[in-house]
């Protein structure tokens, strides 16, 4: 009889739910809209209840507390996502599947840990996974394992430095113009007035994009010292930006550092929008 685990990618904007053998292999899957807790955490248990499963890896949206010692282990926290603030995501998960090894991660590390095992990053020790769609999120993953200090890292939200002329005011919430606020696609659609996929490709909104990028890989080199940067996201579907980005990158280096060729370094991610549901099996996987 086959092993099963499962795995959700839980987004802001959609939940995928799947089901699979311990080495990533896809037996069944689900999709829906991100709801009010109560109806897509129904729409879970639908899927979920189905299948006799050993480990149930999850890799949410947040930011969520990873930390194993704090009273709000396992919660959704200060997010926008209208009633979603402080939900006890893992606690709901464990009382309707009691016995079930639930594992509890960021959504950016799962991606990342699916890159790791079986997509770009493959062969790498130490893996810094980064998207750019809705926002920017930053996961890391160290020989094996996430990294994190008292919480989980949150690399979307550095503030750089302006590009020459550069007036926009950005659209994070919280910073304004940190990484996040001015590349991800909320910020590509407010400054050019129209979704990225539809502008060309020498639209002036990718030199802003790959300026503010390159700074934050330079910056990701000298704190992390990674093996390899791996881009995922919608933004990142852009190929035209990963020349800029490396070549901008090299430049604020300056042979500071010695780093892997550019093109080695800087890449696209190899799972495309499976990395996320891959690195919930795989990480499942390897926790049974």
């Amino acid at each position: 009889m086959v092993t099963l685990v499962g795995g959700i990618e839980a987004g802001g904007t959609k939940f995928v739910c799947v089901v699979g053998t311990p080495d990533g292999e896809i037996k069944d899957s689900v999709r829906f809209p991100t709801e009010a807790p109560e109806q897509t955490m129904a729409n879970v248990f639908k899927f979920f209840d189905q299948y006799d499963v050993k480990v149930i890896a999850i890799g949410s949206f947040g930011p969520i507390d990873i930390n194993e010692d704090s009273a709000t282990y396992g919660y959704i926290t200060s997010t926008p996502k209208p009633g979603w603030t402080n939900f006890d995501f893992v606690g709901a998960m464990e009382k309707q599947y009691p016995g079930v090894k639930i594992l509890w991660t960021t959504d950016v590390n799962i991606a990342g840990y699916g890159e790791y095992k079986a997509g770009a990053a493959k062969g790498h020790k130490n893996v810094l996974y980064v998207t750019v769609g809705t926002g920017v999120g930053v996961g890391y993953v160290q020989d094996g394992k996430f990294f994190q200090g008292f919480s989980h890292p949150e690399g979307g939200h550095m503030l750089p430095r302006r590009y020459p002329g550069d007036d926009f005011k950005g659209v994070c919430p919280y910073h304004g113009s940190c990484i996040e606020g001015l590349t991800a696609g909320p910020a590509v659609e407010a400054r050019a007035g129209k979704k990225g996929h539809l502008l060309a490709v020498d639209d002036k909104v990718w030199d802003y994009e790959a300026f503010y990028l390159a700074q934050a890989c330079a910056t990701y080199t000298v704190t992390f010292r990674p093996d390899i940067i791996v881009f995922g996201g919608g933004v990142m579907k852009q190929e035209q930006l990963f020349d800029k980005i490396r070549k901008q990158t090299a430049e604020l280096l300056n042979g500071y550092l010695d780093t892997p060729n550019m093109e080695d370094y800087i890449v696209h991610v190899g799972l495309g929008d499976d990395a996320g549901i891959k690195g919930c099996l795989l990480w499942a996987g390897d926790n049974l």
